[in-house]
């Protein structure tokens, strides 16, 4: 995108922010076995396999030919993304076509874009705020995702951020975590 001005601004931080949820989450996913990437806490939990293939999925979804047609995909099958059964790489791979849409998206979206609309379940929206709700609605899951990651991990957690104990050390040395400053 090479508009300067508040409209690229604004897409570039929405973007920027969607990058540093995606790395979280990959980050954390990356620390757990099978098992526990596609173990639930109980049976009404998802499991990290689950709230991947859900992101990916509304991600694809939504962003998918997202200026002409209802961010809800007949083809989704959302119910589908929290059922077990695929394997890891399956479930990577929708993550990651979903993230794809989603750059797409982004990188052609365009000053007049910013001032329309778009459709998500018959509901027609300012295409702002179906961004900024979107962004909060994959903020939720990741975060969900990493506290999972976390909990299957215990002990051996490696930590997304500044380790505890570290946060004053951090401030005066300028340190920005263990993934950059984002995390």
């Amino acid at each position: 995108m090479a508009e300067t001005g508040s409209a690229a601004d604004f897409v570039a931080a929405l973007a920027d922010e969607y990058r540093a949820l995606r790395s979280l989450a990959e980050r954390a996913a990356a620390q757990v076995d099978d098992g526990q990437f596609f173990g639930t806490l109980d049976s009404e939990a998802n499991s990290i396999a689950a709230l991947m293939k859900h992101i990916g999925g509304n991600l694809n979804s939504r962003w998918r030919d997202f200026r002409t047609t209802d961010g809800e995909k007949p083809d989704r099958h959302r119910d589908a993304e929290f059922e077990a059964g695929e394997s890891r790489d399956a479930v990577v791979a929708a993550w990651a076509r979903g993230w794809e849409m989603l750059d797409g998206a982004l990188g052609a979206l365009t000053p007049a874009d910013l001032a329309g609309h778009v459709v998500i379940r018959g509901e027609r929206i300012a295409l702002p705020r179906a961004l900024a709700r979107n962004l909060s609605h994959v903020a939720g899951h990741v975060h969900q995702l990493v506290l999972l990651a976390k909990h299957w991990t215990g002990p051996s957690w490696k930590t997304l951020s500044i380790p505890r104990g570290m946060s004053e050390q951090a401030r005066l040395e300028g340190m920005t975590g263990a993934s950059g400053p984002r995390a």
